[in-house]
């Protein structure tokens, strides 16, 4: 009998690929209860999340740091994880009206795997080193590696070779804490226990790694004067939609009709945040412009025209 590859047992030991005793019967079950089933172990990830707050906190602690210091948030993972990160950094320039280059994903493959699975492209540690490469990756950005399995090759290279140019990592994992051994900074690792179909991350993990992403960017761009009160004040109006969000978001804030929101805009450049500005504090688009700029891009100290650096 051959032995198995080292590779084997290193997967049947991960939490990731373990059997998951309450959808044992699943493949003769009803419609209804393989819903119930999945439903039932997609509550427990939020959950997960939530034991990782104090360590996503330092995550965005470092990306912010990086942000005001010039640099960026590269994401770097392969499959689902890979898909995942290119999401987030994808939304945020519509969402943020961030520059694309300030958040970047990076996947194993490159873009064709991004819409089909390149087999393996994740299985050697040079190839994530040299996509960081490529991307031109400086010591003054942050590499967050994203492996549900914390073992991905792929992922592993990118952030070593990270370190090795003294970049701030990040890894986000549904391993167990104490068994992550991996070089980092941070580690974030909500472990969501069995997939529901066994060896699944696109499920609990994928979940899992999704609302992670959510709180590193959101919380980053909060803390980065893009949103004032609970709205969304430096979105670019690419699109039908967003106009009229951009639009409904001036109106929000100041209570003005719908025709002055969109003159207002107009002399505002088209920008939420100078617009509103310019209204509550009754002021041209020069002076809202000046006002933002002393006040680090944040909405309610510009009104006021005072200074502000958040701590």
């Amino acid at each position: 009998m051959s032995k198995a590859p080292p590779l084997f047992d290193e997967l049947r030991k991960l939490a990731t690929e373990q059997r998951n005793p309450n959808s044992m019967e699943i493949d003769t079950a009803s419609v209804t209860r393989i819903l119930e089933i999945m439903n039932s172990e997609d509550k427990l990830v939020a959950e997960a999340v939530g034991t990782q707050l104090e360590y996503i906190g330092q995550a965005v602690d470092l990306i912010v740091n990086a942000f005001r210091s010039g640099g960026r948030l590269f994401y770097a993972g392969a499959g689902t994880s890979g898909r995942l990160g290119i999401l987030d950094a994808s939304e945020c320039p519509p969402t943020f009206g961030t520059d694309p280059e300030m958040v970047q994903g990076l996947i194993a493959g490159g873009l064709p795997a991004v819409f089909q699975a390149q087999e393996g492209a994740e299985d050697k540690e040079e190839n994530g080193a040299q996509a960081l490469i490529e991307a031109g990756v400086t010591a003054t950005d942050v590499v967050c590696g994203i492996a549900a399995s914390r073992r991905t090759p792929y992922v592993i290279g990118a952030v070593k070779y990270a370190r090795s140019i003294g970049a701030k990592t990040l890894f986000i994992t549904c391993t167990p804490r104490e068994n992550f051994s991996i070089d980092v900074d941070v580690a974030m690792c909500p472990v969501v226990g069995p997939e529901v179909i066994m060896g699944s991350t696109r499920m609990k993990s994928g979940t899992a790694q999704k609302l992670v992403l959510n709180m590193l960017t959101t919380a980053s761009m909060i803390r980065m004067g893009k949103v004032y009160e609970n709205m969304m004040v430096d979105l670019q109006m690419t699109n039908a939609k967003l106009v009229e969000r951009s639009k409904r978001t001036v109106m929000t804030v100041t209570g003005i009709s719908y025709a002055d929101a969109t003159t207002l805009l107009e002399s505002a450049g088209g920008h939420v945040k100078t617009a509103i500005v310019m209204h509550l504090a009754d002021v041209d688009q020069a002076e809202a412009v000046r006002r933002l700029g002393e006040a680090s891009g944040f909405v309610r100290p510009a009104i006021e025209d005072v200074a502000y650096m958040p701590d």
